[in-house]
């Protein structure tokens, strides 16, 4: 597996392979091709059907027209290049109209990006296992945690990237919560942010917990769907769970920055393994590998900072996922507002549950997380197309604006 940098990645919103992947791309086409003066980029498929409302334009031609360059966009929402739903093919011309060179490029989740043509070993591989079945055993065995093993391949410099990812969740929520009015869009949706945290400071207990961690995770959702800066955790669509619980207990249990810290590598591995094994992409197995795998990573910190076992860990993060299985990929009007928002809100609720329900157990179970993982992506591939973020089907299915 590769390095946990490339799951939290920092960048703006709103979606990780439909916004970030897209600018990457057209980033790399143009330092291939710096004397083209004309790009042409086709979109395909899913990345097609809802670019428009996922500012996908938006970060391409920001991207590509500078310096007096010029673009066009072709989208071609009923075509899909096998290899993966999100694709995009970039060529670049010179003043008088010749052919430079052309690029084919898929977004496959969480802002990462693959050219056609060229190998996937780009990057090292850091980790020397990637089951989490095998990672448990060998935590229990040498009486490691899981981010004691993290650091392990990483090296000790993981903790200044863990250290910049924690503080820009920390920024993305409190802007959040500072923001009113609406987000922006054709739905006028309102930021509900603000107003979930006041109101929430006005129960006890229990009531105020669960309101506050809708709050955090709202605020940071909100970030997103108007372009704030944000991470990815592992998309930018499901980049509110993570923050929304981790900020709630760092601010109600005085938890140390280390701690926090050692919670986000720890839901990082989950994340890689997932990301290794299956897929994070809303486009190819629809919202159970963003808002779901979010969920399992988010409880998977939630009960490494309650001092979770292993194996207890391992079991809070199976069920966090479990309990997201099949879940569709169906903004409407193709932005992450609805109902992408309110699945962070509620996600992370879920995530604080399955922390607590996984440390009344000893971390026995029948299903493995390794064995979900390949549940999710069978049943991700499953899913039919219009059920994938193409913003044809489901909720986003002939909506009709109140």
């Amino acid at each position: 597996m590769k390095s946990i940098r490339e799951l939290f990645r920092i960048g703006t919103g709103p979606s990780s392979s439909h916004t970030m992947g897209p600018r990457f791309a057209a980033t790399k086409f143009r330092t291939r091709y710096p004397d083209a003066q004309h790009f042409t980029v086709t979109l395909y498929g899913s990345l097609a059907a809802t670019g428009k409302g996922h500012m996908t334009d938006v970060a391409i031609l920001d991207t590509l027209e500078r310096h007096g360059r010029t673009a066009e966009i072709i989208w071609e929402p009923d075509t899909f290049l096998p290899y993966h739903p999100n694709a995009m093919k970039f060529q670049g011309f010179d003043a008088a109209g010749n052919l430079l060179g052309q690029m084919t490029v898929y977004s496959v989740g969480g802002g990462a990006i693959e050219v056609e043509g060229e190998t996937k070993t780009q990057s090292a591989e850091v980790y020397d296992m990637d089951s989490m079945t095998e990672i448990k055993k060998y935590c229990e065995r040498t009486g490691l945690s899981y981010w004691e093993y993290v650091e392990q391949c990483e090296g000790p410099e993981i903790w200044d990237y863990l250290r910049q990812v924690w503080r820009k969740m920390r920024e993305a929520v409190e802007r959040g919560l500072e923001k009113e009015g609406r987000l922006p869009g054709p739905l006028n949706l309102r930021r509900k942010a603000n107003a979930y945290r006041v109101k929430a400071e006005g129960y006890r207990d229990n009531l105020k917990s669960r309101g506050l961690t809708f709050a955090y995770a709202l605020a940071v959702s909100e970030e997103n769907a108007s372009g704030g800066e944000i991470v990815t955790a592992p998309t930018c669509g499901s980049s509110g769970v993570i923050p929304g619980v981790l900020y709630h207990l760092w601010k109600s249990r005085d938890f140390s920055e280390m701690h926090m810290l050692r919670a986000l590598a720890t839901a990082g591995l989950f994340g890689n393994v997932v990301k290794h094994r299956a897929s994070i992409s809303g486009a190819e197995v629809g919202c159970q590998g963003e808002v779901g795998v979010a969920c399992a990573m988010a409880s998977a910190a939630a009960t490494q900072l309650f001092g979770g076992s292993p194996a207890q860990i391992e079991y809070s993060a199976e069920m966090g996922l479990e309990h997201h299985l099949g879940m569709t990929c169906d903004p409407v009007c193709g932005l992450v507002q609805i109902p992408c928002i309110e699945r962070n809100a509620y996600a992370a609720a879920r995530a604080l549950d399955a922390n607590i329900y996984a440390t009344f157990s000893d971390g026995t179970h029948r299903v493995s997380f390794d064995r979900l993982v390949e549940v999710m992506k069978e049943t991700g591939h499953d899913i039919p197309s219009l059920y994938k973020e193409t913003g044809t089907g489901g909720l986003a299915k002939d909506y009709t604006q109140m």
